[in-house]
């Protein structure tokens, strides 16, 4: 028997909604993105070896394997959330997520336990990627369905939004932990307070979330699929999976190309300072908070197609003429300004992005849906951005390689755009 919460028209204001779904997004993003921000520290405690190459690549490959468990999480969260409904589906996933991160925090290192370090480290980001796979569909659905008619594109950039949040609050903290500390008191065991403080907050957030009330669209449905019609109905929907799931190619290599990456590039390939690294990551993820909003407006003005397509098209043509620029003349004011382009294009494609996607999936699967697309993308594309990026740059010499990874993802995003709209103007014209 599905608990019926209140319809969240009942609620306050469509701000405090926003912001106690958001809330939760922000921190399990925040403490999935650590992860990456401190690769270097975390490739030295857990992950040893001959060479830093080397080291980076395990680390990198840890990192990418949270992305693996994410489709998995999709399915079976997002089956979950479509069950029982957003709410509580929200609680499930902020849980999961929460122990990941407490794993990492807690385990020693690899002097101290050997190999159960990094078997732990790995544990710990597989429950981080099972609970992200559908905390985003989940957040994204919310926000879409609590929206006012017309604004859908708006409120749900939101969910993007709150990620920027978590990696400028991330950047920061690292600012202020290689101000305060020694570089080797940061590699030893400062890279853990920020996780720490992940978990501290976690009980604030568990409040916030628990205050959510159903989406009113939800709570009027009289059906609801059990898990294996959830099944059937993606399985029956196949294409159209793969059609989001390139879509959101671009979405998530851009993202994890100019955040996650970015102090990594900063600081192993163009030798900038890791301060000055952290602090163009803190910058682009306040410009990407300014163009997310923005996208998901000019969206609901002018329809998601002409968005997705001409970004998707305009990074394919700039991404490594610019990288080359900043390859050649590698300063901190040359890096800001291309990863402000970047942000530029991510921000405006994601902030259309999210609702099409949300828009495209079978109502009574709509998170499973959009989270098994998202997550099939993180996973395939942008989970492994960085590996990749620092492999193409291994093999070929090229400072400005990571932009062939980041083209070929923006031509899948072009095709998959017209391909998918093609579809829908004959199925759905309002759609389209």
């Amino acid at each position: 028997m599905h608990q019926t919460s209140r319809p969240s028209d009942r609620t306050g204001s469509k701000a405090g909604m926003v912001f106690r779904v958001t809330s939760g997004n922000f921190l399990e993003q925040f403490d999935f993105f650590l992860f990456g921000f401190y690769a270097t520290q975390i490739a030295g405690v857990f992950f040893p070896a001959s060479n830093e190459f080397a080291s980076l690549m395990m680390t990198f490959a840890v990192f990418g394997a949270g992305f693996l468990m994410r489709p998995l999480g999709a399915v079976l969260l997002g089956a979950y959330i479509d069950d029982v409904g957003r709410r509580k589906g929200l609680i499930v996933t902020l849980a999961i997520m929460a122990s990941g991160t407490l794993l990492i925090v807690l385990v020693p290192g690899y002097a101290t336990i050997g190999l159960w370090a990094p078997a732990l480290v790995l544990l710990g980001r597989l429950l981080q990627g099972f609970s992200a796979g559908a905390e985003l569909g989940g957040v994204s659905v919310y926000l879409s369905e609590m929206a006012t008619p017309g604004h859908k594109g708006f409120y749900a950039s939101w969910q993007s939004a709150s990620q920027q949040v978590a990696i400028v609050v991330a950047a920061g903290l690292g600012y202020g932990l290689n101000q305060w500390l020694a570089p080797a008191q940061v590699a030893e065991w400062g890279w853990r307070i920020p996780f720490a403080i992940g978990c501290l907050i976690v009980p604030f957030i568990f409040f916030l979330r628990r205050s959510l009330e159903e989406t009113a669209e939800f709570s009027s449905r009289v059906r609801r699929p059990s898990m294996k019609a959830v099944f059937a109905t993606l399985y029956a929907n196949a294409g159209l999976v793969v059609l989001g799931m390139l879509m959101v190619a671009m979405t998530t290599t851009a993202f994890y190309m100019i955040t996650i990456y970015a102090p990594t590039f900063g600081k192993t390939v163009l030798q900038l300072s890791t301060s000055d690294a952290l602090i163009v990551t803190l910058l682009v993820g306040v410009s990407n908070f300014f163009w997310l909003p923005v996208g998901g407006a000019l969206s609901d003005r002018f329809g998601r197609k002409p968005l997705l397509a001409t970004m998707s098209l305009v990074t394919a043509i700039t991404a490594y003429p610019a990288l080359s620029f900043l390859a050649q003349a590698p300063t901190f004011g040359h890096m800001l300004e291309v990863l402000l382009w970047f942000s530029f294009l991510y921000g405006l494609y994601n902030g259309a992005m999210i609702p099409a996607l949300t828009e495209i999936m079978p109502v009574e699967v709509r998170v499973a849906g959009f989270s098994l697309a998202y997550s099939l993308a993180t996973a395939v594309f942008g989970g492994f951005t960085p590996a990749i990026s620092t492999w193409l740059i291994h093999v070929s010499g090229d400072k400005a390689a990571p932009a062939y990874w980041m083209i070929f993802a923006a031509l899948c995003a072009f095709v998959a755009t017209s391909v998918l709209y093609r579809r829908l103007a004959v199925k759905s014209p309002v759609i389209a």
